[in-house]
This record gives structure tokens, C-alpha cells and sequence, in this order.
């Protein structure tokens, strides 16, 4: 009997351990290490934050659907991982062992590398569940007394479409309060033009996104480094393509949320030669750790290296199929070693992405994520913002019925009219 333990229950952690289970049946241990003992769904977040959503309505207690397949829960946090005793330590003093260990644990946010970021100090965050609670919470006093708004993403950044979801849901919301003409918004980003989206752009995505923000009177600047946040005001410096210094500007904000670069969760990045500078840990084509040859990891935490440089620092997104298809390859090749072959499923690294703007929205096919691609598709329309509806209750059944599949391709490629590719 082999055991596998997952670590992190996020949007890859959660549906690797259902799809172990039932690609391994029952003759193995499957252990879940979470800190807390539910699964967020993070696409969601954007809508907490202006009380489209609550919480409990986007969020799944984890113990029943992992107790009817026979998974074990463990709450706590992994203070490190002991990879020659092939033991998970948590801040508690347990320890947890593992014949494998799938890293799924996302990222750590890394708000104390700009002074004033974070929810603990002046900008509001979308990247958990409980930072979009408390930024619904700051949003409710702002609607009492409306001013100006910052939105966007800080250098070293990597996940720009909630950056872009989040504005254009603030202007869909505020318009239905009647609110909008009094309230002045700027998007701030360290890409280099909209809609790179540390992609290199995604079709046609730089025009289509400057027209909606345009259109939605939301003005931007790009190429920019946040230097601080203060109570009230944002000081911005602007770079040329050079990568130089061009100006630096200060601008009033009364809310603000920006998205904080990333880096790995402390256990991940103490191991010895598992991942690069910032944490992540470095995979080879299975997913697989290029050091210790039983642990394989998938999701953001994962090392990529951007495919070009920017004249502001901004890192490659993990986007949500790329994530399904290396967790199912990293579950794929487990099993494998487990019965004694080579590991040789591969992850196909598309991008297939839905992005909400409130009232409409944006569908990004991919394929491969980063370019050159093979297939560049671009769609936009009000069917993209009920598609992305009609996705978060999708997955979320799943989860609650602890289903294995993401069923992210199969569901989006045929709602998008597209169809099914294969890496």
C-alpha cells in the first residue's frame, strides 16, 4: 500500500485527490494537508468583493466529500517538508509521512515587497477567500462615501485576468447603484501594454481590452511599478520600453486592490534544490520534482520562466485547464510509478480562460499557453459572463459531491462552440 499525500486543497489539490482515488481504488492512503478545512473556489473572489457572492456560496466544507471516498483530512499548516524522511512537519508539531507527495499549495502573496499593499495596510485582495471577504467588508463603507479607485496588478505580478475581472465589476456594480459618475478609476498594471497578460497577449486581447476599458472610462497606465500605498493615495513610477524610470505619478484612491507578485509557501521553498529563487518548484515534462523522484508538483506553485522579458518584472500565469491537465498528469504518473512503470503522461500547458466583466465578458483560448501557438482564440459578448456562472456551479457540484474530473476543458470547449483539442 502506497500513500500519497496532496498538499494544498486549492483548484488543483481538491480534484487531484478525488481523481487519485479513483485512478488508484481503494488500496492506497490518500491524505489532504489543508490549512483550513474547506475549498475555496478563487475564480469566484472578484464577485465577494462587491457581495455578488457570499462566502458560503463559494466555498465547500471539505470532511464529508473527502470522508465518502475514503481520503483523509488533515487541517494544519505544513511548516516544512523533510524530503529524505519523506515526512510533512506542521506548525502544530505533527508529521504526516508520504510515499509521494503531490505540492499543490498555490502561492504565497507577496505584499510586504511594496510598502502599504495588502489588506493589512491600504489595498484591498482578491487572491483568498477571507481578503475578499474583508475587501466586500471595506467596500460597503466606500459606497457610503464613493471617491477615486485603483485597480490592477504590482511588478513581479502573474495573474492579470482577476486584476481586469475585478475593475470591470466594480464599474458593472457601481453602475447599477447609480454610482459610477462619482467615482474616478484608474488601472495600474507592470504589463507592458493591456492585455499582455503575461502571455504576450492572447489574439487580439490588447484591442479588446483597452476599448472596454476605454469604453468604461476606466483610464490606465502600464509599464508601471508601484513604489508605495499610502492612506489615500498611490504613488506610481512609469517606465519606458527601455525598462528606465519616465515619471513618477501619485494618485488619490479611495479603494484600491491590487494583485501582489508571488512567491512559494515557506515549506515548499526550505527544501533543498526543489525550486528556484522565489519558491517555485522546479518540474520536469511529467511534473515531476527534477531533484527528489517522489514528489511532483502542479498548479501556481509550479517554476515557469516568462517566454520574454518585460521592461517591468511580470511572471507566467497558471491559468485553470493548465492546471487540470498537469494534476492530471502528475496523478497519471503516480499511479504509474506505483505499479512499477515509467512515468510518461504528459501536461498540455493550454490556456482556456473565461474572464468576467459583470454584464459581459472575454473567452481566451491558448494553445500552447505561451506563444508561438498552434490556436489563438477570442471571443467576446454577455455569454461569457453567464458561461462563467454557469462553470462556478458546475465545479462546484462537483466538489461537493466529490467528483474527480475538473471537467474545465470538456465544459468550456463545448460551450465556447469549439471543438475538443488535444495537446
Amino acid at each position: 500500500m502506497a500513500q500519497i499525500v496532496v498538499l494544498g486543497a486549492g483548484i488543483g489539490g481538491t480534484p487531484a485527490v478525488f481523481e487519485l482515488r479513483k485512478k488508484l481504488g481503494a488500496g492506497h492512503r490518500i491524505t489532504l494537508i489543508n490549512a483550513v478545512d474547506y475549498f475555496q473556489f478563487i475564480p469566484s473572489n472578484p464577485w465577494v468583493l462587491v457581495g455578488w457572492r457570499t462566502p458560503q456560496k463559494v466555498s465547500v466544507p471539505l470532511a464529508k466529500p473527502l470522508r465518502k471516498r475514503d481520503i483523509e483530512l488533515v487541517v494544519g499548516t505544513a511548516s516544512a517538508i523533510h524530503a529524505d524522511a519523506r515526512t510533512v512537519e506542521l506548525s502544530d508539531g505533527r508529521t504526516v509521512p508520504y510515499d509521494y507527495l503531490l505540492v499543490t499549495t498555490g502561492a504565497k502573496l507577496a505584499f510586504d515587497e511594496v510598502p502599504g499593499l495588502g489588506p493589512q495596510a491600504f489595498t484591498q485582495s482578491v487572491c483568498t477567500l477571507d481578503h475578499a471577504s474583508q475587501a466586500w467588508e471595506k467596500y460597503q463603507e466606500f459606497l457610503k462615501n464613493p471617491g477615486p479607485i485603483v485597480v490592477g496588478a504590482v511588478q513581479g505580478a502573474s495573474c492579470f485576468g482577476p486584476a481586469y475581472e475585478t475593475a470591470l465589476i466594480i464599474d458593472a456594480d457601481l453602475r447599477k447603484r447609480r454610482l459610477r459618475d462619482k467615482v474616478p478609476m484608474t488601472f495600474v498594471s507592470s504589463e507592458p501594454y493591456v492585455g499582455h497578460l503575461g502571455l504576450g497577449g492572447v489574439g487580439d486581447s490588447k484591442g479588446m481590452l483597452e476599448s472596454k476599458l476605454r469604453e468604461h472610462s476606466i483610464s490606465f497606465i502600464v509599464n508601471a511599478r508601484v513604489k508605495e500605498v499610502r492612506q489615500g493615495e498611490m504613488v506610481v513610477i512609469e517606465h519606458g520600453a527601455d525598462g528606465q524610470a519616465a515619471g513618477e505619478r501619485t494618485i488619490p484612491q479611495v479603494f484600491s486592490m491590487l494583485i501582489p507578485a508571488f512567491k512559494g509557501v515557506d515549506a515548499v521553498a526550505g527544501v533543498p534544490e526543489l525550486c528556484n529563487p522565489r519558491g517555485f518548484v522546479f518540474v520536469d515534462e511529467h511534473q515531476k520534482s527534477k531533484k527528489y523522484p517522489n514528489i511532483y508538483s502542479a498548479g501556481v506553485c509550479i517554476a515557469i520562466a516568462p517566454k520574454e522579458p518585460t521592461p517591468v518584472p511580470t511572471g507566467v500565469p497558471k491559468t485553470g485547464y493548465m492546471i487540470e491537465s498537469m494534476v492530471s498528469a502528475a496523478v497519471d504518473n503516480i499511479k504509474a510509478e506505483i505499479e512499477g512503470r515509467p512515468p510518461e503522461a504528459l501536461a498540455s500547458w493550454n490556456a482556456i480562460c473565461l474572464a468576467d466583466f459583470g454584464d459581459s465578458g472575454m473567452a481566451f483560448v491558448a494553445i500552447p499557453q505561451i506563444p508561438p501557438r498552434n490556436v489563438t482564440w477570442t471571443r467576446e459578448g454577455r455569454w461569457v459572463h453567464l458561461a462563467k456562472i454557469g462553470f462556478e456551479k458546475y465545479f462546484m457540484g462537483k466538489m461537493r459531491s466529490g467528483v474527480s474530473e475538473h471537467g474545465y476543458e470538456r465544459w468550456t470547449l463545448d460551450r465556447l462552440g469549439i471543438d475538443r483539442i488535444k495537446a
